[in-house]
């Protein structure tokens, strides 16, 4: 797979091969997506900052990434699209004249 429209594709295969879909409401992609991103947090819980299984990184990321993807394309959205417009967004709120190495919010800088 080479690019992004081939790995919604084959996620919704994979979904739909299962007859899943019927699960796959805009409710439950979103819970999913917090369960699967607690599980993320979780290999991280008790341990240094970058003390992690770089293997179950892997597996719980892509978790989170499938349910994102799912959840996107349920509604039509371009992922691609949406991201270049938060990062945009992102550099507005945060200039870096203001932000440059400091983890201020926006609202106090």
């Amino acid at each position: 797979m080479k690019n992004l429209e081939d790995i919604i594709t084959a996620l919704k295969q994979f979904r739909d091969d299962r007859e899943w879909a019927q699960f796959h409401n805009s409710k439950d992609l979103a819970l999913s997506i917090s369960v699967e991103a607690a599980e993320l947090l979780e290999l991280f819980q008790w341990k240094g900052n970058e003390d992690v299984e770089l293997d179950r990184l892997k597996d719980e990321l892509a978790d989170v990434i499938a349910y994102c993807l799912l959840l996107a394309d349920k509604h039509d959205l371009d992922v691609i699209q949406i991201l270049q417009n938060k990062i945009k967004s992102n550099g507005e709120k945060y200039p870096v004249e203001k932000a440059k190495g400091t983890a201020t919010k926006y609202t106090n800088l």
